[in-house]
C-alpha cells in the first residue's frame, strides 16, 4: 500500500516538473525514445528470438527505430532473428508505432474509465497532430474501434482465404500469416518476415486489391476516418443538421487520389514496354496501381525493385518522400503538404493574395509551415544523400531510395540496408524517427516552452527576387 502510494506521488510530481519546464512536442518525442529503448529491450529476450541467433546492437537499435516508426526497413532477416513469439511482438509494436503512443494509452484509459486530465489531453492532440482539443478523446475512441475492427476483419478473411487457396498447409499457419498481412497493411509497417514480401501473391489480384485498400484506411488520415463514419450515420438517420465534410478532409482526400492516379499513369508508362511488356494492359494497371499505393507508405513489393528502370525508381522515390496524410500511420512530408505548396503556386500565377478551394481560405499560417516544412525536408534528405554517398560504396539510386524510404517511413530497399556502415545505418535511423514525428515537431522541440512577443514591427522593404 505504502509502496503503491509512493509511486503515484512520484508520477504526480514527474508529470508536474514535465509539464512545467518541458513543451508537448519534447515530452511526446521523449515518449517514442523511451518506446524505442523498450522495443530494443524486448529484442534481447530470449523468449521471441531464435536459438543461437545474433545481431549486433546496432542492427538491434536500427530494429527498434524502424519498428517504432513503422518504416520496415532491418538490416537482418527477420525470420532469422525471431520466432513466432517474436513476430506477435512485432505486431504489437506496430500498433504502438502507427497508430501512435498516446492513441494506445488513451484507448486504455478510455476502456478502463478512468478520468483523462487535461495535459494528457495536450498530449493526445500534439501526437495526434491536432490543431484543438475540443473532440480529441472522441477521435481517438472512434478511429482505434474503426483501425482495430479492419484488423480483426480482415485479418479472419485472409486466414480463411490462405488456407482455402491453399498457401499454407495448416491453419495455424493461416491464421499466423493473415493477422500479419492485415496488421501489416493498415498500420503500413510493410516488414518481410518471410523474405519474399508478398511476392507469392504477385498474380492474386483480389488479394492485391484488398492490401491497397487496408493501406489506404492506414494512410488516408485518422480524422477523414471519423468524418467518413459521421457522414454515412448522417445518411443512414437522415439528420436534419446538414453535415459538412472539414477543409482538411476534402483537401486530404482529393490530394491523395491526384497523387494515386498520377502515380499508377507514370509507373505505367514507364514500365509498360519494361517490366510489364509481357503482361497483360489490365494486369500492367492492376501493378502500377499497387506500386503507386505502396510506394506511399505500406513498402510491400511483388517484384524485385531492381528490375525497375532508374527513372521509376526516382518516381517512386518521390512517392516515398510525400508520403500520407496527417494524423495517419504514415511518414514523409505528408500530402496536404504538398497540396498546399500547389495551391500557392497556383494562385500565384494568377496574381492571388488569398489561397481559396472548396469555398474556403487557407490559412496564411497554414501555407508558411507547408513551405518551411517541404524545404527543409528536401534539404535534409539532399544532405542525407550527399552524405552517404561518401560514405557508403553504393550506387547514388539506391541511396536515394533509401534515404527517402526512411524518411517516408515506407521501407522499401534496393537490398543495401544491411551492408551500410555504422555511420549510415545511424543516418537512416535518424531519418526513419524524423520521418514518424514529422519535420514540423522535429524543428519545434528546440524551440523553448515560453516564447517572447517583441510586440513591435520593422518597417517593410522591397528586395529583387528571381
Amino acid at each position: 500500500m505504502q509502496l503503491n502510494l509512493f509511486f503515484r506521488k512520484w508520477r504526480r510530481r514527474s508529470a508536474r516538473y514535465a509539464s512545467s519546464h518541458f513543451s508537448s512536442i519534447q515530452i511526446i518525442v521523449f515518449y517514442y525514445i523511451l518506446m524505442t529503448m523498450i522495443s530494443l529491450g524486448l529484442f534481447y529476450i530470449p523468449f521471441f528470438r531464435n536459438p543461437g541467433s545474433h545481431a549486433s546492437f546496432i542492427d538491434m537499435l536500427f530494429m527498434a527505430i524502424s519498428t517504432i516508426s513503422v518504416t520496415g526497413l532491418s538490416t537482418f532477416d527477420i525470420h532469422a532473428i525471431f520466432n513466432n513469439n517474436g513476430i506477435i511482438l512485432l505486431e504489437v509494436l506496430f500498433q504502438v508505432g502507427g497508430l501512435g503512443i498516446m492513441m494506445i494509452s488513451t484507448a486504455f484509459i478510455i476502456f478502463s474509465k478512468r478520468r483523462i486530465t487535461l495535459r494528457q489531453r495536450q498530449l493526445i492532440m500534439t501526437d495526434m497532430n491536432q490543431p484543438r482539443l475540443s473532440g480529441i478523446v472522441r477521435l481517438i475512441r472512434i478511429t482505434f474501434v474503426i483501425l482495430l475492427w479492419f484488423q480483426l476483419l480482415f485479418g479472419a478473411l485472409f486466414s480463411v482465404y490462405f488456407y482455402i487457396r491453399g498457401y499454407f498447409d495448416h491453419w495455424h499457419e493461416a491464421v499466423f500469416h493473415g493477422f500479419y498481412q492485415a496488421i501489416s497493411a493498415v498500420t503500413n509497417s510493410g516488414f518481410d518476415i518471410t523474405g519474399e514480401s508478398i511476392k507469392p501473391f504477385e498474380h492474386d489480384y483480389p488479394f492485391l486489391f484488398m492490401i491497397m485498400f487496408l493501406i489506404f484506411i492506414g494512410g488516408i488520415g485518422f480524422p477523414v476516418l471519423m468524418e467518413f463514419r459521421e457522414w454515412r450515420l448522417y445518411r443512414k438517420t437522415k439528420a436534419k443538421i446538414p453535415f459538412r465534410f472539414s477543409l482538411f478532409t476534402k483537401l486530404a482526400v482529393l490530394a491523395f487520389v491526384i497523387l494515386f492516379v498520377s502515380g499508377t499513369v507514370l509507373i505505367f508508362l514507364l514500365e509498360k514496354n519494361h517490366l510489364f511488356k509481357d503482361l497483360h494492359p489490365s494486369v500492367q494497371w492492376i501493378n502500377s496501381m499497387f506500386y503507386s499505393m505502396t510506394t506511399r507508405n505500406a513498402g510491400l513489393q511483388i517484384h524485385d525493385l531492381g528490375d525497375f528502370q532508374i527513372t521509376t525508381l526516382i518516381v517512386f522515390s518521390l512517392l516515398m518522400f510525400i508520403g500520407c496524410s496527417p494524423s495517419s500511420v504514415g511518414g514523409g512530408i505528408r500530402t496536404t503538404t504538398v497540396a498546399i505548396i500547389g495551391l500557392y503556386l497556383y494562385s500565384f500565377l494568377k496574381s492571388e493574395d488569398n489561397i481559396n478551394i472548396f469555398g474556403r481560405r487557407i490559412d496564411e499560417d497554414d501555407v508558411r509551415k507547408s513551405v518551411v516544412v517541404f524545404m527543409l525536408s528536401l534539404g535534409m534528405c539532399f544532405f542525407c544523400i550527399l552524405f552517404l554517398s561518401a560514405t557508403e560504396k553504393q550506387p547514388l539510386i539506391s541511396i536515394i531510395v533509401e534515404v527517402t524510404s526512411a524518411f517516408g517511413t515506407t521501407g522499401l530497399s534496393l537490398g543495401i540496408t544491411g551492408d551500410l556502415s555504422t555511420v549510415g545505418k545511424i543516418t537512416i535511423g535518424a531519418l526513419m524517427f524524423i520521418g514518424r514525428i514529422g519535420m514540423l515537431y522535429t524543428l519545434m522541440l528546440f524551440v523553448p516552452k515560453e516564447t517572447r512577443d517583441l510586440g513591435y514591427e520593422y518597417p517593410t522593404e522591397k528586395i529583387i527576387i528571381g
